[in-house]
């Protein structure tokens, strides 16, 4: 095995290699469930580092295409992406999709009446009818209360202070979708959004300054945020939740939470997530 599984209090299981690191819980047949997820996270990292210097490329929404991935992963990330306008490279998915591969091997191989994979805050989903799952939501001190049959399988949250790099200011924003993979790349690209373009308060630097192998390039990330006024905050909010209205109008996304210095905004999916104002950053 090239990678660590330890069990967890409260029936969890927990699976790490390398940067990807795994929470995962099910209801159901546990025990075969959680030998499903181990063995579909076996060689996962491997095939992703394979494949890496593709998956940091743009482009993959239009023809011809940068090139061929292989990976189970790696197609997921694609998939995830591809429908989506301006630049955005497949890692924007590549949490979300890990999620959702691990729970597909898991649903394919036991029976489970509900199960989750939750990769640093995204999750992927599965519920059996009439089985429920409620998670808190980052960034607001709210809450997310999804059924079964409701067409939500990912939920992912984006934003500075979180692993990736940002080129907005949101605190956080939070995405149901189908998957874990759209949920992923949605939630980067409305965190983007909530922006002050030329704001004085805002310091920005080249992504590939603050992090060597990112795959923004030089493209400039938020790596500071001062004092903002109240219509500041709002109008940068605004700005995210239109793309997030947006995306759910395609179908792209079922709704948003987005979080900036204490004030929170919902667009769509408002009877799935109870927002409570966050505290000021």
């Amino acid at each position: 095995m090239s990678f660590t599984r330890a069990n967890l209090p409260g029936e969890r299981l927990h699976l790490q290699h390398g940067p990807i690191d795994l929470i995962i819980g099910c209801e159901g047949d546990r025990a075969r469930g959680f030998d499903a997820a181990s063995a579909a996270f076996e060689g996962v990292l491997e095939r992703l580092v394979e494949e890496l210097d593709l998956l940091r490329r743009d482009g993959w929404g239009v023809t011809p295409s940068p090139g061929v991935v292989v990976g189970p992963v790696a197609h997921r990330m694609v998939r995830a992406v591809a429908r989506h306008e301006g630049f955005v490279t497949p890692m924007a998915a590549v949490a979300g999709a890990v999620a959702d591969h691990v729970l597909a091997g898991m649903c394919m191989r036991a029976d489970l009446r509900r199960a989750y994979v939750n990769n640093g805050g995204d999750i992927a989903l599965w519920l059996e009818a009439g089985e429920r799952f409620r998670v808190a939501m980052a960034g607001t001190g709210g809450q997310i209360d999804i059924g079964a049959g409701e067409g939500i399988g990912g939920i992912a949250t984006s934003g500075r202070g979180g692993r990736s790099l940002s080129l907005g200011i949101a605190d956080a924003v939070t995405v149901l979708a189908a998957d874990a993979a759209a949920a992923d790349v949605a939630a980067t690209l409305i965190g983007n959004a909530v922006d002050l373009p030329g704001h004085a308060a805002i310091r920005r630097a080249p992504a590939d300054e603050v992090r060597p192998d990112s795959d923004l390039g030089a493209r400039e990330v938020v790596v500071e945020v001062g004092a903002l006024a109240g219509e500041e905050v709002a109008q940068a909010l605004a700005r995210g939740a239109a793309l997030a209205e947006e995306m759910r109008d395609k179908g792209l996304i079922r709704g948003a939470a987005l979080a900036l210095r204490g004030e929170t905004r919902i667009a769509g999916a408002e009877r799935f997530i109870e927002a409570r104002e966050a505290a000021d950053a």
